[in-house]
């Protein structure tokens, strides 16, 4: 839901206004991989675009059960130009802070390419540094997402991508107590991830479900997605 409010989207850069978006998810994902446990997510951003191509946004999201600390900050800012009537380039730079999650190895700044076909096709490319943990080696990712609509305000969502990423190890130990977890270090995984999703969307209003799919290596360390995620927002 971030990126979308941030994102060169046609509706978002006819002209310089502002826009906001607040959220309900069951749960916050990034690239396949679950920054909260399976619970009920607020979201919220917004996003300033001008005539000349640029957009600037910022978003939050935290658990609804414990506020603090937040889920996840995020800032970004993106320069379109189209190039023909259908096709469109965005440049982006954007910096992601997860307060909660793996303490602070997801955290990265990132830039992306993305070249977008009206509002069907969007093929993406994004080289990440990641500003925590213990390794700030460079990293890629690439993704393409597909939306085609549907009567009755339906439209058909399905996206695949292929990604670098840095992730907490833990280490075992049992005592008179049980088995605990200790962080050990972290190391760089891999992986593809994909979803395949129906949204229905009417004015402001927009609700979205998707089928998540992600490597089985990521399921193993309990770091995928559920397979299942729903989110609702309205728009402003």
């Amino acid at each position: 839901m971030a990126a979308c409010a941030c994102l060169p989207w046609p509706a978002l850069a006819q002209s310089g206004n502002i826009n906001g978006i607040v959220a309900l998810s069951s749960q916050l994902v990034d690239r396949g991989l679950a920054v909260t446990s399976d619970t009920a997510i607020v979201q919220g951003a917004v996003s300033w675009t001008l005539p000349s191509g640029w957009a600037f946004g910022v978003a939050a999201s935290t658990e609804v059960r414990n506020a603090t600390p937040l889920a996840e900050t995020f800032a970004q800012a993106s320069h379109t130009w189209r190039m023909t009537p259908d096709w469109q380039f965005a440049a982006t730079a954007a910096y992601y802070d997860y307060p909660g999650r793996g303490n602070g190895a997801f955290n990265r700044a990132e830039g992306g390419a993305n070249w977008i076909y009206r509002d069907v096709l969007t093929l993406g490319i994004a080289a990440m540094i990641p500003t925590g943990g213990g390794n700030h080696q460079l990293r890629g990712a690439a993704d393409v997402d597909f939306h085609w609509p549907l009567p009755w305000h339906v439209s058909f969502s399905a996206g695949a991508g292929y990604a670098q990423t840095q992730v907490p190890t833990y280490g075992t130990y049992d005592d008179e107590y049980g088995s605990h977890r200790y962080p050990r270090g972290d190391r760089v995984n891999s992986y593809g991830y994909g979803h395949l999703g129906l949204i229905w969307a009417q004015g402001p209003w927009r609700v979205e479900v998707d089928r998540v799919f992600v490597d089985a290596s990521m399921r193993e360390a309990w770091l995928a997605a559920s397979p299942w995620v729903a989110t609702m927002s309205w728009s402003f």
